[in-house]
């Protein structure tokens, strides 16, 4: 079974790229925790919020983030249900997301800012203008024509799972409003939005295997074109390093260890508790330690097979060298997910975990 799906891997890399969005891509492991990150300030009048989510980059076998950010609805009327990553055929799948006039199935993933897993409490069309509520969006100085405030309260606050069925994920299942709004008259994403997650893909930093499950962009005010990631606000803590060089790794599949980027110390942990987050950041440091010796590792039995293959057949070799870089990926990134939801999580606030008033800065969890 496992022969066949990396034949199937290789097959998809033959494929021209402009039939590449049209295919079903199955991964063997689901996509990493939803980060904790804040909303930026709405930029005006009619945009509305598509939260963050992960995508995944075949060529690299690596899942990537996509920033969430404010996007003008195609049409009046118009409510973006998110994709979600769901299970089948032995792997996950990712579901797209689109534009229409009723909230859809979105995998009973709590994406947060009023996207709690089956509906959307951030707001509502009145007639020609979107009305904006508060306690899940960042609405102030703005011009807007209609804002409200109405806290809704759900059962998975703090579910940040991020991927529906399969070992660990959401339980969750379309009801019949959810089933009729996927048959009603919709669109996919805008042109912005598909740029958008070109400019995630094409920034190594957005990669879960660079940021360990906390992306240095996580959110933006308006869709980011491709060429511009460089310039985004990064987030707090976090140093700008994309584009060094000018290299893009995503223009060519990865074949060996050595072409992909180094791993990073993740960023200090402060949940409150000083012991259990030093025993994190230990475990953290010794997981990257043993993972970059298995890169270098393999690099060396990799390089040491070309010298003694030298007159082989390269492009058995070379398929047979982007395998053993795939499994290893993949084995990282399982261990990776493994250990970051062994994270400790901070303390509840003497207000029950509720953000302040007037902002829905955080990643609310209503």
């Amino acid at each position: 079974m496992r022969t066949i799906r990396f034949l199937l891997v290789f097959l998809l890399l033959a494929i021209p790229a402009s039939l590449f969005a049209q295919l079903r891509i199955v991964v063997a492991f689901g996509p990493p925790a939803i980060p904790m990150y804040e909303q930026p300030d709405c930029p005006g009048d009619g945009y509305l919020w598509t939260p963050g989510y992960w995508a995944y980059d075949n060529d690299d076998a690596d899942y990537y983030w996509v920033p969430g950010t404010w996007v003008e609805a195609p049409e009046v009327g118009f409510l973006w249900t998110p994709g979600y990553w769901g299970w089948g055929d032995g792997g996950y799948f990712f579901n797209e997301g689109y534009w229409g006039p009723e909230i859809g199935f979105y995998g009973g993933i709590n994406y947060g800012f009023g996207y709690w897993g089956g509906g959307y409490d951030g707001g509502r069309w009145d007639h020609d203008h979107f009305s904006y509520n508060r306690a899940y969006n960042r609405v102030e100085g703005g011009n807007y024509h209609n804002v409200y405030n109405e806290n809704v309260k759900h059962d998975n606050n703090e579910n940040r799972v991020s991927f529906n069925g399969g070992k660990g994920g959401i339980d969750a299942r379309p009801n019949q409003q959810q089933e009729a709004a996927s048959r009603q008259r919709h669109v996919g994403a805008v042109a912005s939005q598909t740029e958008h997650q070109q400019s995630a893909r094409a920034n190594p930093e957005q990669r879960a295997t660079v940021n360990h499950g906390k992306p240095s962009i996580v959110a933006t005010q308006k869709p980011v074109a491709r060429n511009e990631h460089e310039t985004t606000t990064k987030a707090p803590g976090e140093m700008n390093k994309s584009g060094a060089g000018g290299e893009d790794h995503n223009m060519k599949p990865v074949v060996h260890p050595k072409e992909l980027p180094a791993y990073t110390r993740p960023a200090p942990v402060n949940s409150g508790n000083a012991k259990a987050d030093q025993k994190y950041e230990n475990r953290q440091t010794q997981l990257v330690n043993k993972q970059t010796t298995e890169r270098e590792n393999l690099q060396r039995k990799q390089d040491t097979e070309h010298q003694q293959k030298a007159n082989a057949d390269q492009q058995k070799l070379e398929q047979k060298h982007q395998q053993q870089t795939q499994q290893l990926t993949q084995k990282h990134t399982t261990q990776q997910q493994t250990l970051q939801a062994r994270q400790p999580q901070p303390r509840p606030s003497s207000n029950g975990g509720q953000p302040a008033s007037g902002g829905g800065g955080g990643h609310r969890k209503d």
